[in-house]
């Protein structure tokens, strides 16, 4: 379709990973696209792939109406005819040119001074990038990706090397300049609040192939997976069997519990996903009410993370809640106390239970160490 970005490529590097991987991006109504996943699920090698820095061992690339690479066809377009910007993660601007002819190096015409008004740097024109703070640099990096007037923009984790703080301020920041690019954007990134900050849509990678594309609420709300789940910082993923259907309603068995979701037709084995912060507690003991998920349990650790606290329980299975620190501190939580963990319906998604997590009903997962970058 015209208004797409389409890949289907395969590729096998020397360190013996292999990417095969198939995608596809409606660019018209997604501005700003997140490739997300681990590290080391291929990310980088995709975007190279698309950028034309590599070339695929099989596959085809195309974007709206143009063929990039086909290798069926013999077809492969040098990056400069496929007109994809690639933004590495350092930026890479020329040290001796000033901010202004950073950004005039490859515009046309007036381009550049618009840019340059667009992006707040007409009083850093005469500085050099080694006068400028991180978030400068970020922001004559993208103004001058986009004085070469590209088709499409492909960013390699662009926050990345900036500290915590200035990540934090940047990212809406980015977004804005993006939108107000009007270039279609892939952005990679591994950071969970990057990709809801940045990204319309998004494609989940996991070992070099993608296991889920969607608006990127709807795949952190519903992970098609395990592995979504896990890669999407879903912390609890729980073995479950389906016992009954009801009235729109499943009630599945989770250990020694039975939860109740909403029907979405999964069959076959399954994982109960519920996000942590979807986890209250409470020292009620179960009883009927209109919340129909309570898995009475006791307290293993209390973490305090700034105004949340992180509190881990065994109910059965492992269950973890993130809360206020002010209601842990109202709860008096402490480990070795009796909780009730309170979960709404609507907050249990079930996802299908692949290959990489054959546990037994009453095993809870356990995050992966994240892999060397590829």
């Amino acid at each position: 379709m015209a208004n797409e970005l389409s890949c289907r490529c395969r590729r096998r590097l020397a360190s013996g990973f292999e990417l095969d991987a198939e995608l596809r991006i409606p660019v018209d109504e997604s501005p700003v696209t997140v490739l997300f996943g681990p590290s080391g699920s291929g990310k980088t090698t995709l975007l190279r792939l698309l950028a034309g820095l590599d070339r695929p061992d099989h596959g085809a690339i195309s974007f709206r109406d143009g063929t990039w690479y086909d290798g069926g066809r013999g077809i492969c377009l040098p990056p400069q005819q496929r007109r994809a910007v690639f933004l590495f993660q350092d930026c890479a601007l020329f040290p001796h040119l000033t901010v202004a002819a950073n950004v005039e190096y490859a515009a046309r015409g007036e381009t550049a001074r618009k840019l340059m008004d667009v992006f707040g740097l007409a009083e850093l024109a005469d500085r050099f990038p080694r006068a400028l703070s991180g978030g400068q640099q970020q922001r004559v990096a993208v103004a001058r990706a986009l004085a070469a007037e590209p088709a499409l923009l492909l960013l390699d984790e662009p926050l990345s090397s900036l500290d915590a703080a200035t990540r934090g301020r940047m990212r809406q920041e980015l977004r804005r300049m993006l939108l107000n690019g009007g270039v279609p954007s892939l952005v990679v990134t591994h950071d969970r609040m990057e990709a809801v900050a940045l990204g319309d849509w998004m494609a989940v990678m996991v070992d070099g192939r993608i296991r889920q594309a969607g608006p990127v609420q709807n795949v952190f709300r519903h992970p098609a997976d395990a592995q979504v789940a896990e890669s999407v910082g879903v912390e609890n993923i729980l073995p479950a069997e389906i016992v009954s259907h009801h009235s729109g309603l499943l009630t599945v068995q989770v250990g020694p519990a039975q939860l109740q979701c909403i029907d979405s037709g999964e069959t076959g084995p399954v994982v109960a996903c519920i996000r942590a912060e979807d986890v209250a507690l409470t020292r009620d003991s179960p009883q009927v009410s209109s919340v129909r998920n309570r898995l009475p349990g006791r307290v293993l650790s209390v973490t305090l993370e700034g105004p949340l606290a992180r509190v881990e329980l065994d109910c059965g299975v492992p269950l973890v809640a993130v809360i206020t620190a002010q209601s842990a501190e109202e709860l008096e939580l402490k480990p070795g106390d009796d909780m009730c963990a309170v979960v709404k319906t609507t907050s249990v998604h079930l996802s299908g239970a692949d290959h990489r997590f054959p546990w037994s009903v009453g095993e809870g997962v356990r995050p992966a160490k994240p892999h060397e970058k590829r």
